[in-house]
């Protein structure tokens, strides 16, 4: 069974409250989950010895839980089930701020933070519907089509899942913020969009049928 955790939506903790540009935070929880489901990769910091480590990995949502996955030979997964403390961001770049003054560039960006103790997934159901949740957060339908996870692959795999308790969200978007005595400089000032965008699927070897429509309409949803 999955489990559960309390959300007090909308009320960070003293660690997931916006200090810069606190004007930028956002605490709701359909924001959060919208931006988590939406990104791809996350990246997962940590400390052993005192020595820091940041892991890009994939991860998926499931109500109130971050599902992590690894082989069970992987460092950050043995450290991290042993309870010690996580950081994991994800951030969706969504364009260049040009402005009229070198110091006020930025950018457009959707990110969240979430931190906690992470807890290992050891009941078989749990793991076969996080490893689910995995493949379905990365590619949309492709679980029911692929062939399913064996026992031993099962037995392979580590599943962390991470509450998402304590988690915000920081976001700027719009145009850039100048100076009033630069308004008047001749110098382009605007914003440059970014977004994910697919080439044509390239088959495997062998693979004769076309691709299915999950593929060839493949994109990320936009919350």
């Amino acid at each position: 069974m999955v489990r559960a955790y309390q959300y007090a939506s909308g009320v960070p903790s003293a660690r997931t409250t916006v200090r810069r540009h606190p004007e930028r935070g956002a605490y709701e929880r359909d924001v959060i989950d919208g931006i988590l489901d939406e990104a791809l990769v996350c990246h997962v910091g940590f400390a052993v010895d005192g020595q820091p480590f940041v892991i890009p990995t994939i991860h998926a949502r499931d109500g109130d839980v971050l599902y992590l996955h690894g082989s069970p030979g992987s460092r950050m997964l043995r450290n991290l089930r042993e309870g010690i403390d996580v950081c994991v961001t994800v951030t969706l770049l969504d364009g260049l701020v040009l402005a009229r003054s070198v110091y006020n560039h930025s950018m457009n960006y959707r990110s969240v933070v979430v931190v906690g103790r992470a807890g290992e997934v050891s009941a078989r159901d749990e793991k076969l519907h996080a490893m689910h949740c995995v493949v379905e957060h990365v590619v949309p339908g492709r679980w029911d089509e692929a062939r399913q996870p064996s026992e031993r692959e099962i037995k392979a795999t580590t599943i962390l899942a991470l509450s998402l308790a304590e988690a915000s969200a920081k976001i700027r978007s719009g145009a850039p913020v100048d100076d009033e005595g630069d308004l008047d400089l001749p110098v382009w000032a605007g914003v440059i969009p970014l977004a994910l965008q697919t080439a044509d699927p390239l088959p495997d070897d062998g693979v004769t049928g076309p691709p299915p429509e999950y593929v060839t309409g493949y994109h990320r949803r936009r919350a």
